[in-house]
């Protein structure tokens, strides 16, 4: 028997249109190798055996997806999720249930799960892995686009001083502060195949070197925000 849809669902079955973001999230699910990437994260996840038990791991890798692919901070990311069907459905969450929205101190401790044991990396080389076998990732053309990552220039880190991985720069008549994120991504399917993290200063042609792949072909596109 097939569970019975809320109304909520319901009535987004029905829309006469379907948006780019649920065209996108339709195809994110299909190429994403889920259980695999659960057997990565399994080892470092918690169990559960002392407290609430913990919210499952293929449901927490979605939502860090849908974080990283929308640039949302915690609380952004657990506010839009409320608010977005298609991004319910791709995470496998119904309000009216009993699988809940993680909140953004979940979050928190997820990212820093992943990052403690340098998961994130593993992460991108499984699914590009995994798109490679599928013959869905080309070995050639690469894409590269650079991106700030705003912070308060009041930022400080635990001796009190002005975090040294962050730094100023201009864009335009603009200043900036914060980090660099440098983004190789396949010029065919448009898929991210290697992200570099830089203070805000550093130029982006310098990062080029490591965001190439296959046999080296570039071509340079930049969106500075």
């Amino acid at each position: 028997m097939e569970p019975q849809l809320s109304f909520a669902q319901a009535e987004y079955a029905g829309k006469k249109k379907t948006t780019r973001r649920n065209k996108f999230l339709i195809e994110m699910n299909q190429l994403a190798p889920w259980a695999r990437l659960v057997e990565l994260v399994r080892p470092h996840y918690p169990t559960g055996k002392r407290g609430r038990p913990p919210m499952g791991i293929e449901k927490m890798l979605r939502v860090y997806f849908l974080q990283q692919w929308y640039g949302l901070a915690d609380e952004a990311l657990e506010d839009t999720i409320y608010d977005s069907q298609a991004m319910r459905g791709f995470a496998g969450i119904d309000l009216v249930g009993t699988s809940s929205v993680p909140d953004a101190t979940t979050l928190l401790n997820f990212r820093h799960l992943l990052e403690e044991h340098a998961l994130t990396k593993h992460i991108l080389e499984e699914v590009n892995r995994h798109l490679t076998e599928r013959g869905l990732l080309m070995r050639e053309g690469t894409l590269v686009d650079a991106t700030i990552i705003a912070a308060p220039s009041s930022t400080k880190n635990k001796s009190a001083q002005r975090d040294p991985e962050m730094h100023q720069t201009k864009i335009g008549n603009q200043w900036h502060f914060g980090m660099k994120t440098h983004i190789g991504a396949d010029a065919a399917s448009g898929l991210v195949h290697s992200v570099t993290g830089t203070a805000a200063n550093v130029s982006d042609i310098s990062q080029a070197h490591a965001l190439l792949h296959g046999k080296r072909h570039l071509k340079r596109h930049v969106n500075e925000l």
